[in-house]
């Protein structure tokens, strides 16, 4: 076994690894780029080397500059973890040639799997089915046209190179090719450095189910049954479990020999996994699609639903070690067996969008303000976060793996939402809430899954509105930070007019107002009477403009107070207004106990809980000051409430008086592509704008036909999430003027 092992990756694979190491007692070399100087996996490391600048180029994907620390921290071997260099093979060399062990399969492996032209010529010659689809590499845009004619629409372009969605594009119109194929090259270029795509016939409604194989270097190649991975966004996989709810013994044992097959086809060694198509109704029909080569992502659900025989659970990155320092595989196929079942959720920063009936998954970033992340009987985490980690669009939008087991996939699933539902991520928009939804879908739970699933769904598992008792709580907040933070004058005594409880002299208690907004929703006024931890609270119907008060205002809650001097509501309606109390349970900080006393609430600061009573249910809250704000955390579910100012939004038109040809940015990240410029001609859908983030691209398209009067934007520009790109003039306005 190896004394010292360098990490050549980051995030929660990082961490992964470094704990696996540290458990056989080799000494851990983490690297880090300026962007992760304080990250987990640094920290988690025994010792850690700086690569560079964020840019992955300088640091990450940098060969000479992972080698150069490989020497300088002693390493006698590399684990590239997933993603990065994990599938290149000129790293593998370089490593080889610089002495280091690279735990991973051969050069010439990699070389020929991770060429998909060649993987599939490669499987076919050993008998493994494959997808129908173009024939020959480095094909023009022009012939990939042809072969997508010659297949039959719809049809799947792919980059030859890397995996991981990246690149794909799924075309069902021919008229959309040129441009899907430009936009395909664009992304592969820019992930892999490698342009190269093929074409394959798209089986719509297929599940995507993979084998995960283990091979050493005398020759035995072990398959570990299978994962179904058909939950997808974006072609990239969300929800994974293993085993498959669909596939019976006799199919998993054809499918496991086809991926020893293809993995002996190519002279593998170490862990991989064979991908494969499947027809959901008829599984005897799978196809070979490519073979990663290297760890997966969803590696834990195989670890934690696989065993073999008088050795209980494997542990996939101490067997990469271990086949890397040269020993046998001292178990056979015989040995392996299914115990119980295993799923898990990819956690991702990223903001869902729901526009025309579709849902938009968008990077996102920030810094965590606060974390919680599950324990209990069967639930596994792989995570890189703590608070205070910076988020940015430079890498990857996964940050960690929550993974439940149960002796049944019932139990498993059930395990899974509650583990989700007791994830907290404050300071920056997560997939947390949305996974839990889809864990309970109706298909999900009886197994009818397929990698469309996702996308026909996606839009009802997007609250369409923010609960009101999200506004109640961020109103109470300040309404307790408004308490006055001393303890008085002599006697104890507090002015009566520094306690926020609306007292006035000879008149009922005036209402506090709290203007508040949530992005992607219209502002809320909240109108709150009383001190936090006892107070009537009215959350108006939000309002585009922002204004103070709605037309028309419903009826009370049952067991709630009567409506009494309530502004703004239309003559003889009732105002919706709620009993509230909000209290910190002693275990959130020093200020515990009612929401109210001397110095208010805790700032929230590294997380803090707050429990509202609403109506007389009861709703527990993880919550974070941002700014003037707050992060309000539940279910899985995150908000970001912060202050809406009326008058700045009416002395900008409001948000109903947005011009509406305004193009803004759906997310951070950096422009790559400009297609128009001021004073063209533009119609309704033109694409004018790409923004990439996290190595995904995002077409920024006209609204409508016009001209394009703006563009504050070139190749190159950083961009703010809601940042103007450009402003499109419909017609009808220019024909007015």
């Amino acid at each position: 076994m190896f004394e010292t092992v360098l990490v050549a990756n980051r995030g929660e694979i990082a961490v992964r690894v470094i704990r696996t190491l540290r458990r056989l007692g080799v000494r851990s070399v983490a690297v880090f780029s300026d962007a992760d100087a304080d990250a987990l996996h640094v920290r988690e490391a025994d010792t850690a080397v700086r690569l560079g600048p964020a840019s992955p180029a300088e640091s990450y994907l940098s060969l000479k500059r992972l080698l150069d620390a490989a020497d300088r921290a002693g390493a006698q071997a590399v684990h590239p973890g997933y993603g990065f260099l994990a599938e290149n093979a000129a790293f593998a060399r370089a490593c080889a040639g610089a002495g280091l062990v690279f735990i991973g399969p051969p050069a010439g492996a990699i070389e020929l799997m991770g060429d998909k032209i060649r993987a599939k010529e490669s499987v076919r010659a050993a008998g493994v089915p494959v997808v129908p689809g173009s024939v020959g590499s480095a094909l023009t845009d022009a012939q990939l046209i042809d072969a997508a004619r010659e297949i039959g629409m719809p049809v799947l372009l792919k980059p030859s190179a890397g995996g991981g969605g990246k690149g794909m594009r799924l075309v069902r119109e021919e008229a959309r090719l040129a441009d899907e194929i430009a936009a395909a090259r664009r992304e592969a270029r820019g992930a892999f450095g490698d342009d190269t795509l093929l074409v394959e016939r798209w089986i719509d409604r297929p599940r995507h189910i993979e084998i995960q194989v283990l091979a050493d270097g005398h020759g035995q190649v072990l398959h570990l049954g299978e994962r179904e991975c058909s939950l997808q966004r974006r072609h990239q996989k969300i929800i994974e479990e293993a085993p498959s709810p669909l596939l019976d013994p006799d199919t998993r044992a054809l499918m496991g020999e086809a991926a020893v097959q293809a993995a002996r086809s190519c002279g593998y060694v170490g862990a991989g996994t064979v991908e494969f198509i499947v027809p959901g109704d008829d599984p005897s029909a799978y196809c070979f699609m490519e073979m990663n080569t290297r760890l997966q992502v969803e590696h834990p659900v195989t670890e934690l639903a696989v065993s073999v025989k008088d050795r209980g659970r494997l542990d996939l990155v101490e067997w990469q070690l271990r086949i890397a320092a040269g020993e046998h595989l001292p178990f056979g196929q015989d040995d392996i067996a299914l115990t119980g079942h295993a799923v898990e959720a990819r956690l991702c920063a990223e903001t869902a969008r729901v526009s025309g009936g579709t849902v938009d998954f968008l990077p996102s970033a920030g810094t965590v303000l606060a974390l919680s992340e599950p324990d209990g009987e069967g639930v596994r985490v792989d995570s890189g976060l703590t608070v205070g980690t910076e988020v940015g669009t430079v890498y990857d939008p996964m940050l960690a793996k929550v993974v439940a087991h149960g002796p049944d996939r019932p139990t498993a699933l059930r395990r899974l939402r509650a583990a989700l539902a007791r994830t907290t991520v404050l300071g920056l928009d997560t997939n947390t809430g949305f996974l839990r939804r889809l864990a309970a879908h109706p298909a999900v739970v009886s197994g009818d899954l397929d990698t469309g699933l996702v996308d026909r769904e996606a839009a009802a598992l997007v609250p369409s509105a923010v609960p009101d008792e999200v506004y109640a709580a961020a109103a109470l907040l300040r309404q307790a930070a408004l308490e006055p933070g001393g303890p008085g004058g002599p006697g104890g005594w507090v002015d009566p007019f520094s306690v926020p409880t609306g007292w006035r002299l000879g008149g009922e208690p005036a209402w506090t107002v709290h203007h508040l907004r949530v992005p992607g929703h219209a502002p809320v006024t909240v109108r709150v009477r009383g001190r936090a931890h006892d107070a009537e609270v009215w959350v108006e119907e939000a309002d585009a403009g922002g204004a103070a008060g709605p037309a028309a205002a419903p009826a009370p809650v049952q067991g709630s107070p009567a409506a009494r001097s309530a502004p703004g509501g239309a003559q003889g309606a009732e105002p919706r207004i709620v009993r509230a109390r909000l209290t910190v349970p002693p275990a959130s900080g020093p200020a515990a106990g009612p929401a109210g006393g001397p110095g208010g609430l805790p700032s929230g600061g590294g997380g803090a809980r707050a429990v509202l009573d609403w109506g007389g249910v009861t709703h527990t809250f993880a919550y974070a000051a941002h700014g003037a704000g707050h992060w309000l955390g539940r279910d899985g579910d995150a908000w970001q409430v912060a202050d809406h100012d009326p008058v700045e939004a009416a002395l900008r038109g409001g948000a109903a008086g947005t011009h509406a040809g305004e193009l803004t940015a759906p997310m951070p990240g950096t422009v790559t592509v400009v297609k128009a410029a001021v004073g063209d001609e533009v119609t309704a859908g033109q694409g004018l704008v790409v923004v990439e983030a996290m190595k995904m691209e995002h077409v920024i398209s006209a609204p409508h036909d016009g001209t394009v009067t703006e563009l504050d934007v070139a190749p190159g520009s950083t961009v703010a999430m809601d940042q103007l790109l450009a402003v499109v003039t419909p017609r009808e306005t220019e024909e007015r003027a």
